[in-house]
């Protein structure tokens, strides 16, 4: 425990010199390719995630038919 509160301060230390080394007035531009590699990565991203989906589409439906069938009760008839 004490291992990581002295992790903890050391990078907060570091964190807040680097901060204060950083210049207070920025002036930045974006130029017109950015908004084009802002889309691409967002493409990027949910075709990776749909991958991923597909890669493990068995556990993802077993978790969900396992989670549905603890939730819900069946009813049966007497």
């Amino acid at each position: 425990m004490k291992q990581r509160l002295a992790h903890a301060g050391v990078i907060t230390t570091i964190l807040a010199f680097c901060l204060c080394l950083s210049p207070t007035k920025t002036y930045a531009y974006i130029d017109p390719g950015a908004g084009s590699s802002i889309l691409q990565l967002l493409i990027a991203g949910l075709l990776g995630a749909l991958y991923a989906a597909k890669l493990h589409w068995t556990r993802i439906k077993s978790f969900l038919a396992k989670r549905r069938s603890t939730s819900v009760p069946t009813k049966t008839k007497n």
